[in-house]
């Protein structure tokens, strides 16, 4: 069945049909009826496990390859013209000599296996936000996810109408070959292949292929951002909802904060929190000079290992309905799913994630560390009344964050928006036990872009410093650092809930309803600016908490110095003078 005229992707799907060679091709429609015929599908052919009916309705369980558990950033390409253009972060490979090697792969690997024709969008369809794609794929996991994950569908197609302007992707699980997986974008080609991969990250094109590493580059060049940010809004006791974006490094809580439930006092004051996303904003200037954000996925692509109901209670009620979940344990006491960290008490008998029989006595983990659940946004109990707004909404404060146990304050803000920029290029973690390798090793991940911009970092930079100059009334820009610790080793902010005390000075001075006192970084709070009831922090831990450290900083900014090296000439001059105004002020 052919659902469209438009004669650009059909030529291209035929291109590709002649080349992989599958024995069928099914065009995604949207509808119920064809999704349940797919889970149907899945279940029979033993691909997925279909679970508990009256406690997790329409819930499934997939286990992948065990050599194909993560993003594979080794593996991982943009390939563009001229090297440069990568940038030294960023693996290349000459476009034609990857296209060869590509299509090699791609030669036959679909024969015995139906192709799927999956067009989504990312962000509403006929939203000003909106871009579309298409993913032709072998996989029924993958259809069922991007169902999920994106606007899938008829709609789409018939919103593409004729165009060209859409993604191209392919993907193949081909023999899942791991010396033959590959990863690939073509910025200057609007295309992305991923080939020997059925993990999510890596295969579900919607995700972090298409809605950063390629809309990084639409975004430079239509004057937008793509970024790998959170949507907040924080609702006040007057009713007024201020949005902030913020980006995290993984394992510095980026979820909780998104699905933030405020503290009990607050509670009782009014204040509430709404999710408009947990991963991915894109942002343009609006008509009224702010910038406005949409979220362009539509579901949740969650790690699954220490999500419970004390840790993140609206992440897990996302998994109640439609969930497909990957590489946790199946609970085989009342067929429903299991992992570590979900409650105290594991269950008697599982089946770990490899498909063995599993107990409380067993050597090994249960789930797989990054196990995943992929659950439809509109499970989640605090999802905001905007997520459908083709509009998006109005940012008011941008936030960076890192784990620094020492260095960075609790808070601090920049002192405009090329400070911001600089603020976030330098942005870090340290490595904690659950990383492989040295314990407290600094490492630097710009905007937490690193592995995800999809061309030269310090462009990208620059990208930002030019954006700046097109937002009349641009967001104020914080750094936040939830993991200072003291001597023993212990956090000293309680975290969690408690992190919208942080917010709501951060958003007070967007407004400007609070003060500040000017430190050597920026802004930080005046210890009576921050609400500290409740929250088991005295003033004179507080103000442990934003003092600045001038050895640790002189350090840092010889650190930072070097970090810039790397990329050259490209470096915005923006940047070096930030950076010379904070050694001139450590000084």
């Amino acid at each position: 069945m052919n659902n469209t005229t438009n004669k650009h992707m059909q030529k291209w799907i035929s291109e590709v049909a002649a080349l992989a060679k599958p024995d069928d091709i099914v065009w995604i429609d949207g509808s119920a009826e064809q999704i349940e015929r797919l889970r149907q599908q899945a279940v029979a052919d033993g691909s997925m496990i279909r679970l508990n009916e009256e406690k997790l309705p329409n819930c499934f369980l997939h286990r992948t390859d065990p050599n194909d558990v993560a993003r594979v950033e080794g593996r991982t390409f943009i390939c563009c013209a001229n090297e440069e253009d990568a940038g030294p972060t960023n693996h290349w490979m000459e476009p034609s000599e990857m296209h060869r090697k590509l299509d090699g792969i791609i030669d036959g690997a679909m024969r015995g296996r139906t192709m799927y024709v999956i067009p989504y969008s990312m962000s509403v369809v006929g939203s000003p936000f909106a871009k579309y794609g298409i993913e032709l794929t072998d996989s029924t996991y993958v259809v069922l996810n991007m169902v999920i994950m994106t606007r899938a569908g008829q709609a789409v197609l018939d919103a593409i109408g004729d165009s060209e302007d859409f993604i191209k992707g392919i993907h193949t699980q081909a023999n899942l070959d791991k010396e033959q997986k590959y990863i690939v974008q073509f910025p200057e080609e609007n295309a992305i292949y991923s080939v020997n991969s059925n993990y999510g990250g890596n295969v579900l094109q919607g995700k972090k292929c298409f809605a950063l590493r390629i809309a990084s580059n639409l975004g430079r060049e239509e004057n937008w951002m793509a970024e790998h940010m959170l949507i907040l809004g924080i609702e006040n006791p007057r009713g007024e909802v201020r949005y902030v974006c913020g980006a995290f490094p993984s394992a510095c809580g980026k979820t909780n904060l998104a699905m933030l439930i405020p503290p009990e006092g607050y509670r009782k004051n009014g204040w509430k929190a709404w999710c408009v996303g947990d991963d991915i904003a894109w942002l343009r200037p609006g008509k009224d000079g702010r910038l406005w954000a949409v979220n362009p996925e539509n579901g949740f692509f969650g790690v699954a290992p220490g999500t419970s109901m004390k840790s993140n209670p609206n992440a897990l009620e996302c998994t109640r309905e439609g969930t497909i979940f990957t590489n946790v344990a199946l609970n085989t006491e009342d067929n429903t799913v299991w992992w570590e960290g979900m409650t105290k008490t594991p269950p008697e008998h599982a089946i770990d994630w490899l498909g063995r029989p599993w107990t409380p006595d067993s050597p090994d983990k249960a789930a797989h560390p990054n196990s995943r659940f992929t659950a439809p946004a509109r499970n989640c109990p605090c999802r905001s009344t905007e997520f459908d707004n083709p509009n998006g909404v109005p940012i008011s404060a941008i936030l960076f964050g890192g784990r620094r146990a020492k260095t960075a304050p609790l808070v601090y803000q920049s002192r405009d928006w090329n400070h911001g920029v600089f603020v976030g290029s330098i942005m870090a973690s340290e490595t904690t036990a659950a990383a492989s390798g040295a314990v407290g090793v600094v490492r630097r991940d710009p905007m937490a872009m690193l592995p995800f911009c999809g061309y030269h970092m310090a462009d990208y930079w620059q990208h930002w410093i030019d954006m700046g100059k097109l937002i009349k009334n641009p967001p104020k820009i914080f750094n936040v650092n939830w993991f200072r610790t003291d001597d023993e080793g212990h956090f000293i902010w309680p975290g969690f809930g408690d992190n919208l005390r942080v917010l709501e000075w951060a958003l007070a001075r967007c407004f400007g309803e609070a003060g500040a006192r000017e430190c050597e970084l920026g802004y930080v709070p005046y210890p009576g600016d921050i609400n500290l009831d409740g929250s088991g922090v005295d003033e004179k831990t507080f103000e442990g908490l934003i003092t600045i450290d001038r050895d640790l900083w002189r350090k840092e900014a010889d650190d930072i110095r070097e970090y810039y090296k790397q990329f050259g000439d490209k470096v915005p001059a923006e940047l070096f003078a930030m950076l010379e105004v904070l050694e001139k002020n450590l000084s």
